[in-house]
């Protein structure tokens, strides 16, 4: 029973202290649990503040760069208005100078009217002291009549009727030697002063062109950085020289010469398309020939743009209105062409500015000289690509694009072709004489410029029948006297024509060799 009741009191015991430990475990894991949740919102709203700070750093950080991109976006904006302010500071500034210059012809313009005026007033005042001098002789003369004609009444047998009829053939007589006394001394006043004002005028232009020096050769030079890309160039076998000689006309030489490549050939427009396409290669890397053909083809296209923009800028430059646009476009080809190693572009712009200066000058129209002195030399734009003269080729263009007819005869004249028919062709000739012959525009060696002059005139004279020859124009023209006895005129057609022929075997030349035989007789008497 004892042990029983032990039992029991160690089974209820037992129990309760289960319960109390249950009791116990629930009441610390509460706590735990609310310790570890506040611990845990502790650490939420943490990690909420630092959500929350690197939130609003993330937007200031944001809101900096915003801030400099504006500023740059506004730096940009900036340089932009700049530019194009300066653009329209440039602009105003050509216009003043235009304005400037134009107001400066005008000056010119009225000085020279106001000089013409004071020579008419003082042309008039001679002519009016010429009159009242004819009026007095004629009172003078009728006065003599009258006193010959009593002198003949009393001496002579003679009428009045004859003696009238004797002292007017005396009295025109006299009028007659004093009237071409007065004409010789006027002609030769006049021509005087047409020398004088000439000269004048030439010398003003001159004065007013102001051209850099121009000389251009028939080769170009490639610079290399390694003379290994010659081997390259050249490619396996030599394919990639052929294709590119192939592809642009022109023959490339390439020896020992040290980092360089020189690219030979007379058509300047084919030289320059080998050498942006040599150059654009060797930047490249790659040579072969379906790369040369790509490159060759862009280059073509960009020369075509560069030629369009020089003959647009030439015209811009000289305000010269309604040229065709096919022929702005083979103005801007004369960029690409020598002359005696002068630009021809340089030198057909600078003909017209002195064709402009000197028709400003005389009071002749001014745009149209200046247009026929930038057209003169227009058909050495194509003379390479088609048969004829350049002076022939340039009428035949004017003429299809209805050139004004004075224009047509200033681009024939202007080598003596044709005969000048206004003055507008007599600027043309002066004005491309002064732009070839002015210092530094034509370079050539002085041996050479004699021997080719030499070798002109002993072919002339080595011929049966020549007097003389005359190498004139720089070689440009043979003038070739004969003896009129030795010579009939058939002779002197089939003489030009074989001094001709020998002038093309053996001598080098550039352009052409005009040929002028000239056979005179001349037959005079003496009257004793």
């Amino acid at each position: 029973m004892h042990i029983f009741t032990a039992v029991k009191f160690n089974f209820s015991t037992l129990i309760v202290g289960m319960l109390l430990a249950a009791l116990i475990g629930y009441l610390i894991g509460y706590f735990l649990r609310k310790i570890i949740s506040q611990y845990q919102i502790k650490e939420a709203e943490a990690r909420k503040i630092m959500i929350i700070e690197e939130a609003e750093q993330e937007v200031q950080n944001r809101f900096k760069a915003a801030v400099v991109e504006g500023k740059e976006q506004a730096l940009v904006e900036k340089e932009k208005i700049e530019k194009e302010v300066q653009v329209k500071r440039d602009e105003l500034r050509n216009q003043e100078r235009r304005i400037q210059q134009q107001e400066d012809d005008l000056r010119h313009s009225k000085e020279g009217l106001l000089g013409f005026e004071k020579e008419l007033s003082v042309r008039m005042e001679e002519a009016e002291k010429t009159k009242q001098s004819g009026l007095s002789e004629k009172l003078r003369y009728e006065t003599l009549a009258e006193e010959e004609m009593k002198k003949l009444e009393q001496i002579s047998s003679l009428t009045a009727e004859q003696a009238v009829e004797e002292i007017k053939a005396k009295v025109i007589d006299l009028a007659l030697l004093d009237a071409a006394k007065d004409v010789k001394r006027i002609e030769e006043k006049a021509q005087n002063n047409a020398e004088e004002e000439a000269r004048k005028i030439i010398t003003m232009a001159v004065q007013r062109l102001a051209s850099d020096n121009v000389a251009e050769s028939t080769v170009s030079v490639v610079s290399l950085s390694d003379d290994s890309i010659k081997g390259r160039i050249i490619g396996r076998e030599g394919r990639n020289i052929r294709a590119l000689e192939q592809a642009t006309g022109i023959d490339l030489i390439i020896d020992d010469t040290p980092g360089a490549v020189i690219l030979s050939g007379f058509d300047p427009i084919r030289r320059e398309i080998a050498r942006l396409t040599l150059e654009q290669l060797i930047l490249d890397g790659r040579i072969h020939p379906g790369k040369i053909e790509e490159v060759v083809a862009k280059c073509q296209k960009e020369i075509a743009i560069q030629i369009k923009k020089a003959g647009e800028q030439a015209v811009i430059d000289l305000q010269v209105d309604n040229i065709n646009p096919e022929m702005v476009n083979m103005l801007g080809r004369l960029k690409y062409r020598t002359s005696y190693t002068q630009n021809v572009l340089e030198h057909v712009k600078e003909v017209a500015r002195v064709c402009g200066f000197m028709a400003a000058e005389l009071g002749l129209d001014v745009q149209l000289a200046k247009r026929a002195g930038l057209l003169h030399d227009i058909g050495k734009s194509i003379d390479r690509q088609t048969d004829g003269t350049h002076t022939q080729l340039g009428i035949d263009v004017a003429k299809r694009f209805n050139e004004h007819k004075y224009v047509v005869n200033a681009i024939g004249a202007h080598h003596e072709d044709i005969e000048p028919e206004s003055l507008y062709a007599v600027l043309v000739i002066a004005g491309d004489t002064i732009s070839a012959s002015r210092p530094g525009a034509r370079r050539e060696m002085l041996e050479t410029y004699v021997k080719r002059m030499t070798k002109l005139e002993e072919i002339g004279d080595s011929f049966n029948g020549v007097e003389k020859t005359y190498a004139i124009q720089a070689g440009r023209e043979v003038r070739i006297v004969v003896v009129p006895d030795i010579a009939s005129d058939e002779d002197s057609n089939i003489l030009a024509k074989s001094i001709a022929r020998r002038i093309e075997k053996e001598v080098t030349y550039p352009g052409e060799v005009k040929i002028t035989v000239i056979r005179e007789t001349r037959f005079s008497e003496v009257a004793h």
